[in-house]
């Protein structure tokens, strides 16, 4: 599953990006409106977690225009303020869910998988690519119809590939996924990663670019 996470303070931010990533969540953090706003409208999201009170641009105007350029991502907003006009405003401006703070992140956790499971219910949920399939509201993979074990960092790789598969993934980019951008990551430990994936799986299905990065595709030949 793939979410924005809109929330500018810095250590908030990293509390919740920590929580879901340890639920298998692929993430994008936007710190203001601005960036949330290309985001949103630029990538594809299974979800948003949108703060209001944001730099730049306030997370109803951000919203509003996403649902004015006829962008229907479930958003979940999450902010400090609890009084009913708030809220309205949130909930005029085109949100599915919201959130006060201070909160349990189980909760945000169980708020978003829910949402998730709502907007794919009338169409199908469920990503393929040739003997793999990918449930992203349970974050579930399967090869051949038979449930697939992945440690964490495997879920990760994956489901990056498998969101945008067909297409090449640069490794700079798995690496900020992954790793959350750490800069201290070891050279090799992408390609670790990929040697194990490709055990489990049809080892030709995950193509090698040189000098770019990996692609997933549904050649298992």
């Amino acid at each position: 599953m793939k979410v924005l996470l809109v929330e500018d303070d810095a250590a908030l931010g990293a509390e919740i990006a920590k929580a879901l990533r340890a639920e298998n969540f692929a993430l994008d953090h936007a710190r203001d409106g601005e960036d949330a706003q290309h985001l949103g409208e630029t990538e594809d999201y299974d979800a948003v977690v949108l703060d209001l009170g944001l730099p730049k641009c306030d997370g109803v105007s951000v919203l509003q225009a996403w649902r004015a350029g006829g962008r229907t991502l479930p958003v979940l907003i999450l902010t400090a303020r609890d009084g009913w006009s708030d809220k309205v405003a949130g909930f005029k401006a085109g949100a599915d869910d919201y959130l006060v703070k201070p909160f349990r992140t189980e909760e945000l956790v169980i708020r978003l998988r829910a949402l998730v499971r709502r907007s794919q219910a009338s169409g199908a949920s469920r990503l393929v690519c040739g003997p793999l399939s990918f449930d992203p509201g349970l974050g579930a993979f399967e090869r051949d119809g038979l449930p697939l074990k992945l440690t964490g960092l495997e879920w990760r790789v994956l489901s990056c590939l498998m969101l945008r598969k067909d297409a090449v993934v640069p490794r700079s980019q798995l690496i900020e996924r992954v790793y959350d951008g750490d800069a201290d990551v070891d050279s090799n430990s992408v390609e670790v990663i990929i040697t194990r994936l490709r055990r489990k799986i049809a080892p030709a299905q995950i193509e090698a670019v040189r000098g770019h990065g990996w692609r997933l595709h549904a050649d298992a030949a």
